[in-house]
């Protein structure tokens, strides 16, 4: 990577920093509290796994991290930043420039090729041709596609087709992944495949990632864990950690 994220007296704070964070939908007595103080770090070069059942409120912390969403209160900061201070403008920079996204449904654009689907946010940045062109063919390397730069989404594998969206994601060298559920529509074997190329890309670029899962075969390729339960964080009483020891 060309960029040094790690770089600045801000090295040593967490990239993520969501702090006593509510979201509630609606008001009166058909409010849904979706997430209930939730307090959490996800540290720099790690890979953070955000586990919970359906419903426990993991796609509505990833919203508020992403910028795509605001709490109802509390505070989110990601890469020193306070989601708060900025504008729309200013979170629309943030999502292309600093976050990469990873959907479970792909996300991928059916008449582009994998290297056009990877140059997708390099365009929204205005980033030249041959520029965008040189770094979709390093990054489907990385995630071993060379050979397939030229196909499109219906010609690949569900696998295939989330190791573009993973490449996409890391066109314009983000600080931070966010993925949601990225294994959700994989058998378990690529499903792992992908968390074993999400860590790898974690080492190999120095980026963040955090993902949300409920597999638990995936969860242990994590180097941090935070758990979700009815919106709150779940942290396990000394008799739990004993058992699963």
């Amino acid at each position: 990577m060309t960029e040094d994220h790690h770089a600045g007296p801000a090295a040593a704070a967490p990239m993520v920093a969501v702090r006593d964070v509510h979201r509630t939908f609606g008001s009166g007595e058909r409010a849904v509290h979706a997430l209930r103080g939730v307090s959490f770090e996800a540290g720099r070069g790690r890979l953070t796994a955000l586990k919970g059942r359906s419903g426990s409120g993991k796609t509505t912390l990833l919203n508020l991290v992403g910028g795509l969403d605001a709490p109802t209160g509390g505070t989110v900061t990601v890469d020193g930043t306070d989601l708060a201070g900025l504008d729309e403008a200013g979170l629309l920079a943030l999502r292309r420039d600093r976050i990469g996204f990873v959907f479970q449904s792909f996300g991928l654009i059916p008449v582009l090729t994998a290297a056009e689907n990877v140059g997708v946010p390099m365009r929204m940045r205005g980033i030249p041709a041959a520029q965008r062109e040189e770094r979709a063919r390093t990054l489907l390397a990385l995630v071993g596609l060379a050979e397939h730069a030229a196909q499109r989404p219906g010609e690949l594998s569900g696998g295939q087709q989330q190791r573009v969206a993973v490449a996409r994601a890391l066109a314009n060298e983000p600080a931070l992944i966010i993925a949601d559920e990225p294994t959700g529509q994989l058998d378990s074997e690529t499903g792992r495949s992908i968390m074993q190329l999400l860590r790898a890309v974690v080492r190999s670029e120095g980026v963040t990632a955090l993902v949300a899962t409920h597999d638990p075969a995936l969860i242990e390729l994590a180097d941090e864990v935070v758990e979700l339960r009815d919106g709150r964080i779940h942290r396990p009483e000394p008799a739990e950690e004993l058992a699963r020891g």
